[in-house]
């Protein structure tokens, strides 16, 4: 059997290249999340996370809670998840991320959105075919009270000639 010939596949570009970012763009992030006791208890053992306040309801309830609370962990993967496609899906290197802050709990059924703001975006001095970009996200329940905020900063790979961002 023949093997196919893999140079002859077109490239399906996915994402925004650096110029597609500006100081003070913002984005809302169109997907949204509903995390359920599923998720979460699946995520606690995966990351081997024991901790009782995730996985049992009893426990939480007695610290006052209406449910087991979502493992905070996974609520900001999620939210990261949610804004991928808009902001880091062009590919290039994940930076890192400041200033984290929980603000409420979240329990199983509620429904996670994000929007995001760029912060900052500057060309790479190491890396000519990349720029990196700050943007500051947010997400929000069902009822819009805030969750979690942080700043997150990655490479993002430049425009490359012939190709305009979708």
């Amino acid at each position: 059997m023949d093997q196919p010939d893999f140079s002859t596949f077109p490239l399906a570009r996915k994402g925004r290249s650096f110029e597609a970012f500006a100081e003070g763009q913002g984005y809302q992030h169109h997907w949204g999340r509903t995390l359920t006791d599923g998720d979460n208890a699946l995520f606690c053992t995966a990351t081997c996370n024991w901790n009782p306040m995730h996985l049992n309801t009893e426990y939480a309830r007695a610290q006052g809670h209406p449910d087991v609370v979502i493992n905070p962990m996974l609520v900001l993967c999620t939210v990261i998840g949610l804004s991928v496609e808009d902001l880091s899906e062009a590919g290039g290197l994940f930076l890192g991320m400041e200033d984290c802050i929980f603000h409420r709990s979240v329990h199983p059924g509620d429904t996670l959105t994000a929007r995001s703001t760029v912060l900052e975006a500057r060309t790479s001095s190491s890396r000519p075919n990349a720029g990196i970009v700050t943007w500051h996200t947010e997400a929000f329940n069902q009822h819009g009270e805030l969750v979690v905020d942080f700043r997150r900063t990655n490479l993002v790979v430049r425009r490359r000639r012939g190709i305009e961002d979708g």
